[in-house]
């Protein structure tokens, strides 16, 4: 089968712009020192990495203590780590800003998923926390930062994330790996349906965030968040890490949350991270029970009513020789069992559409086959 190059006919809500910042901007140098004090100040800890560990109930709260007394966590730099539980530490030790604890225990509802939480005012990257201390941590552990380092991105990208972002890591195991590709379209679904249950229950206009193909969260045509999930194989099991970057407060370097109300006229309302947190892990607890018992298609028209590529029109070049190349246009119609783009060409030929690998954005490098 021969390897067809591919473009896209851009639409404009697919403008390339980034939600995190490529280390280091100087934009953002005030917020990173503020940052840095807030790190060592904030719970009274010198060391490079704080962690705070708390639990919704005693159960979790007692795993809590026993990962503490054990000094089980590790982060993959072998850098010099101090843990503290939430319950040991007077509230006054949390400077304004940080992350709420309390807040976003008070608004989950889960069974599950983000019921032992980890929170650090400053720390290389979430998903390493949880990735390396995977087997030390109940399924559903979410780690959460204030400010991020060494955030990580596909293709091995590192951002720098500052003040106002929500930044968080969860883990969640798998048995069927032919299903593993798909629970970032889960996560991704999630997130855009939390954001429009916040304005919901809050009499808010929806800020209306979308989906771009596979794992990229749009507002009004600018980045404004993304989503990375890698897995390993364990004893017959697929541990997979989810890590999400939200722009909730702050409107650089693209755009965020509370721009997107502004837009709609509304001034007073702040986006907080908390309550986003605690409405994406209520809604991806129902939707991943979903994806699990029933497959993906019982969420299907859902994520294609959030997505940007329903009707997307696209051109594939496949190179005959060195000097010769067809064009081809295709029209994206959904996803393939697989995941990848469902496509059909001019001729009504049906096409499963690839990345190539090689290119920052999918829709500029993107390979075909034909589905019998």
């Amino acid at each position: 089968m021969p390897s067809l190059l591919f473009h896209s006919v851009r639409i404009p809500a697919l403008t390339s712009s980034l939600f995190l910042l490529p280390k280091v901007r100087l934009a953002n140098t005030r917020l990173c020192n503020l940052s840095a004090l807030m790190a060592s100040s904030a719970v009274g800890i010198n060391s490079p990495s704080s962690l705070v560990l708390c639990g919704k109930s005693p159960t979790e709260n007692e795993i809590a203590k026993s990962i503490k007394s054990n000094n089980t966590l590790k982060l993959p730099d072998d850098g010099e780590t101090s843990i503290s539980l939430q319950s040991e530490l007077d509230n006054k030790a949390f400077k304004e800003g940080s992350f709420g604890i309390d807040s976003f225990m008070n608004s989950l509802t889960t069974d599950k998923f983000g019921r032992f939480l980890i929170w650090s005012p400053r720390l290389s990257s979430t998903h390493d926390v949880v990735s390396h201390n995977f087997c030390e941590l109940p399924i559903g552990t979410v780690c959460v930062a204030d400010v991020q380092t060494k955030g990580r991105g596909r293709s091995k990208n590192v951002w720098e994330s500052p003040l106002g972002c929500l930044l968080f890591s969860f883990t969640l195991q798998m048995e069927d790996g032919r299903v593993v590709p798909l629970v970032q379209y889960v996560v991704s679904l999630a997130i855009t349906e939390a954001v429009k249950d916040i304005c919901d229950s809050n009499g808010l206009p929806s800020v209306d965030v979308k989906i771009k193909w596979p794992n990229d969260l749009y507002l009004n045509g600018l980045k404004v968040g993304g989503i990375l999930c890698t897995s390993t194989y364990k004893s017959k099991k697929f541990n997979v890490s989810a890590g999400i970057g939200l722009n909730v407060n702050n409107e650089k370097p693209t755009t965020c949350l509370d721009t997107g109300l502004r837009g709609l006229s509304v001034e007073a309302y702040q986006f907080q991270r908390e309550d986003i947190l605690a409405a994406f892990f209520n809604k991806f607890e129902k939707f991943y029970n979903l994806f699990v018992n029933e497959g993906f298609q019982t969420l299907e028209q859902l994520y294609y009513k959030t997505w940007l590529h329903s009707g997307q029109r696209v051109i594939v070049q496949e190179k005959k020789n060195e000097d010769k190349v067809i064009e081809h246009v295709v029209t994206i119609q959904g996803l393939t069992s697989t995941g990848y783009l469902l496509a059909v060409g001019d001729d009504n030929q049906m096409y499963e559409l690839h990345p190539d690998g090689n290119s920052f954005d999918f829709f500029k490098g993107l390979v075909r086959r034909k589905l019998e």
